[in-house]
């Protein structure tokens, strides 16, 4: 019984050590009210956590320990990055009408 607590607590430290990236909501009811000066800023906060998420599926020593012992922890992992990498990039996209929108130059 002491020893299937032990696997579980193992297997609960390594799921939670995984990867798990930010997802940033594609739209935000302010965003209407932002200048062009913080629409660009915030286009570029989404390309950063593009670029993050991206960073989280490279092969890293976490990765690999999760694949090792707790495998079903890295579907999870590719899973959640993906998510995170469609919503930056939607979120980029709506940014980017919302600039043409209020004609920035």
């Amino acid at each position: 019984m002491k020893k299937a607590i032990l696997v579980i607590g193992v297997f609960a430290l390594l799921a939670q050590g995984c990867a798990t990236p930010h997802v940033v909501q594609t739209k935000k009811v302010s965003d209407v009210n932002l200048s062009c000066t913080q629409i660009l800023s915030e286009i570029e906060e989404a390309e950063q956590f593009e670029k993050d998420a991206r960073a989280e599926r490279k092969v890293t020593g976490k990765n690999v320990a999760a694949a090792v012992l707790f495998w079903p922890a890295l579907i999870g992992t590719y899973s959640n990055t993906e998510e995170a990498i469609d919503a930056a990039k939607e979120r980029r996209d709506n940014l980017n009408n919302l600039y043409e929108q209020k004609k920035c130059r």
